[in-house]
């Protein structure tokens, strides 16, 4: 057998494969799914803080107004807003529609912006008080 000098699918990416718009959403969509799974229990902690009430509200609550925690909402708000957005693109691919190239490119740039902007716009919102 010839010994051919082929890249190895690893050694792929930059050399013979450009990444595209559809490979980094199909992994940041499975990378939120995996962030919310997490985040999930972050929300059982939650209620059972709030049921527990008193000094473990006040623990939890003093957790999450610290910096790393803030960071940790803004995170799991930025993953919901994107897996939500994502998941109805591909709720439109599942009917059939939007399969041609210049629709995929557009509803992912969509996503993204989409994603920027909600999630900019319900931290806004948190923290000038909700009013």
């Amino acid at each position: 057998m010839a010994n051919r000098e082929r890249p190895l699918s690893p050694f792929m990416l930059g050399q013979t494969y450009r990444l595209q718009i559809t490979t980094v959403m199909s992994f940041l969509h499975r990378l939120t799914g995996l962030a919310l799974a997490a985040g999930a229990f972050g929300l059982a902690w939650w209620l059972l803080a709030l049921a527990a009430g008193g000094d473990s509200y006040a623990n939890l609550a003093t957790c999450l107004a610290s910096p790393l925690g803030k960071l940790a909402l803004f995170g799991f708000t930025a993953c919901l807003v994107y897996h939500l957005f994502n998941g109805i693109r591909h709720l439109l691919w599942d009917a059939g529609r939007g399969f041609d190239i210049p629709a995929v490119y557009r509803s992912g740039y969509t996503v993204a912006v989409l994603t920027v902007l909600v999630t900019a716009a319900i931290w806004f919102l948190a923290l000038r008080g909700g009013a």
